[in-house]
């Protein structure tokens, strides 16, 4: 079903699934976010109401107005997410590789930090609590992600109907304790008129480098749009005005109790937990964990769509894909969970404290967020239809407003900043690496047309001097024309000890643009001899092909299009199964290449990926009993020049 059909009516159920799947991140950003700007400076009037006013116009701008009013327009057969949208545009015949790879590369560092954030920020509430002052937070921490990773396995679908209404209770928590902070200081409302926000950052000493910490309260914006086909975008517009009136309220009710308060220095304490009752402190503090724990769970369950997006695009290494149960949008992947644990664990024990993990927090997520915008504006081009000045002025807009966080996070970089682009460099390079040394590898491919070797194919069938290889053989091929193969299949058929089969099958898989595509094209090159199959498969399937195959022969022959030998009443009484072999050609470098710097870096990480990358036999989905793997030689470069000359 499209995912968009599926998800187009609004119900308080689907409202309320909305706000457990979508909101985890953006929702806890009150646990950090005052705490972080005003951090060991004095509290005045002038950073705490603008700080509540750039709060205030940083969810208008860059949350309300740009991703869920503009960005999530562009979905991609109702799903979202900076690959979708370079789908999306590539249908266009634009291929923006480069600044997909590092938004996507920077988003899937983000979900390392996030959780470790999170969730210490919640754990942290504890000391507030009388005789719990000097509890350890780190092993409780490492504990609650721990588990939060190991349950993944069993798939979420389950957990995941708690999730909507703990976090309206979370969203509700969060008004309800701002409007009774906001009722001892109602002046607090002024904030939110712009000029504060101004005032801060013209004429505080450090204005313009608290926006770094000010991004803070946008960071699951990203998350928002890579989310949207889990509920549709008219359900998270619908909710984002509950949960936005919650957030700013929350903010605001915060900013009072620091007006208000008898303290002139915050001197560690989080405004978040100072500013409840005693009475309130340990729901409190359970809520905003469970709220955590959620937050973090959206972050894995999308770090897990992402990477199998890129996978199914040949930006990532091929990885074992698990769908743990029925549902079309549950998948485990077990080496980014036990990568993001890895990396989760590292974050919570190199940082310690939720202050210093702050640091390194939103630098990475900026930079996605300008690859977004990028991307944005040919959508807004191709789709839309938009005239180029106004497209122009929308994207100036964000383009300034994002250069201005990245700017005032770059202040971050020593302070742990550091960490994050590292992260984000290394999946970069991964990444650039997998996709271009797979275009190195099919450089020079020569194609031929089948059916200039019908004949010989079909004499080379029926020749019984020839010992049978098999009675159905198939080859994969990367041409989408319906009559060529590459050159190599025909050697690999032909040469040396040829190949006699019954049939021969050449399987083109193309991945569509659409995520859930799956159809077949059929053509017949030969009747009873020479097949191709060209699989249209969307780019969030994981690939099944030995099933479809075994599927398209038997309604073959169940139709009366084919007969098979192996299926002759003496042989369908030993054995019911085909016998297929399946050909993959596997590449290594010539010696006769000479290689550019870029080509031999590239080629050098791409050997790297193939040793340790997913089995490419399980990644067709194909049985390994059923597959033989052939090496042939990989010539980049087709014209070398060699000046051998003959002595007389």
């Amino acid at each position: 079903m499209n995912s968009s059909l599926a998800h187009s009516k609004i119900t308080y159920a689907s409202v309320l699934i909305t706000f457990g799947i979508i909101f985890g991140d953006i929702g806890t950003s009150p646990l950090y976010v005052m705490k972080a700007i005003i951090r060991s400076r004095e509290i005045t009037e002038t950073i705490v109401y603008g700080g509540v006013s750039c709060i205030f116009w940083t969810l208008f701008f860059q949350t309300t107005i740009k991703y869920v009013w503009l960005t999530l327009q562009a979905d991609n057969n109702g799903e979202g997410g900076i690959i979708s949208l370079y789908s999306l545009i590539n249908k266009k015949g634009k291929r923006l590789v480069i600044p997909t790879i590092i938004g996507a590369a920077m988003l899937l560092a983000d979900g390392i930090i996030t959780p470790p954030v999170s969730v210490t920020s919640a754990v942290e509430g504890l000391r507030f609590i009388e005789g719990f002052e000097e509890i350890p937070i780190i092993p409780i921490v490492i504990f609650i992600l721990s588990i939060l990773f190991l349950v993944q396995r069993s798939g979420t679908s389950k957990v995941g109907k708690i999730f909507g209404p703990m976090m309206f209770i979370w969203f509700t928590f969060l008004m309800l304790t701002g409007a009774y902070l906001i009722s001892k200081h109602p002046e607090i409302f002024k904030s939110l008129n712009p000029y504060y926000a101004y005032n801060l950052l013209v004429n505080y000493p450090e204005g313009f480098w608290i926006l770094g910490a000010v991004f803070l309260c946008t960071t699951g914006a990203e998350a928002l749009y890579s989310d949207l086909g889990h509920c549709g975008k008219k359900n998270i517009r619908i909710s984002w005005i509950y949960v936005k009136l919650a957030l700013i309220i929350n903010y605001l009710g915060q900013a009072a109790w620091l007006m208000h308060a008898d303290i002139s220095f915050l001197n560690g304490q989080n405004p978040f937990f100072a500013m409840l009752p005693s009475f309130m402190l340990l729901p409190g503090i359970i809520i905003s964990t469970c709220a955590a724990i959620i937050a973090s769970q959206a972050l894995i369950t999308g770090s897990f769509t992402l990477v199998n997006e890129a996978i199914n695009i040949g930006f990532w290494p091929r990885t074992m894909v698990v769908q743990p149960n029925e549902e079309k949008s549950q998948i485990y992947i077990p080496t980014i969970n036990f990568l993001l644990w890895a990396g989760c664990v590292f974050i919570v024990l190199y940082f310690q404290s939720s202050e210093h993990m702050e640091a390194a927090y939103g630098l990475a997520i900026t930079v996605t967020m300008l690859m977004t915008t990028y991307l944005l504006a040919f959508y807004l081009f191709l789709y839309k239809k938009l005239p180029k000045i106004l497209i122009g002025i929308i994207i100036l807009i964000f383009t300034v407003i994002e250069i201005s966080f990245f700017s005032a996070n770059l202040l971050k970089f020593t302070e742990g900043g550091y960490i994050a682009l590292t992260i984000s460099l290394i999946f970069i390079v991964l990444m650039y690496c997998n996709y271009y040394g797979k275009i190195l590898n099919e450089r020079n491919l020569e194609f031929v047309s089948i059916k200039e070797y019908k004949s010989i194919l079909s004499e080379l069938s029926e020749d019984k001097t020839i010992n049978k290889y098999s009675t159905l053989l198939f080859y994969f091929t990367k041409s989408n024309r319906k009559n060529m193969i590459e050159k190599n299949i025909i050697n690999s058929i032909l040469a040396k000890r040829p190949k006699r089969a019954d049939m021969y099958w050449f399987i083109n898989i193309i991945r569509t643009n659409q995520p859930y595509t799956l159809n077949y094209e059929l053509i017949e090159i030969e009747k009873q001899k020479i097949y191709k199959v060209i699989f249209h498969i969307g780019f969030r399937i994981q690939p099944k092909t030995e099933l479809y195959i075994k599927r398209i022969i038997n309604d073959l022959y169940q139709g009366g299009e084919m007969q098979l030998k192996y299926l002759q009443p003496n042989l369908k009484k030993y054995n019911q199964d085909p016998d297929i072999k399946f050909i993959l050609l596997k590449k290594f470098p010539s010696i006769e290449n000479s290689f550019s710097i870029r080509e031999l870096f590239i080629l050098k990480i791409y050997a790297l990926i193939k040793r340790i990358e997913y089995n490419i036999i399980k990644s067709f989905g194909l049985e390994r009993n059923d597959v033989i793997i052939e090496q042939v030689p990989l010539y980049l470069h087709s014209k070398n020049k060699i000046d051998l000359k003959r002595i007389k």
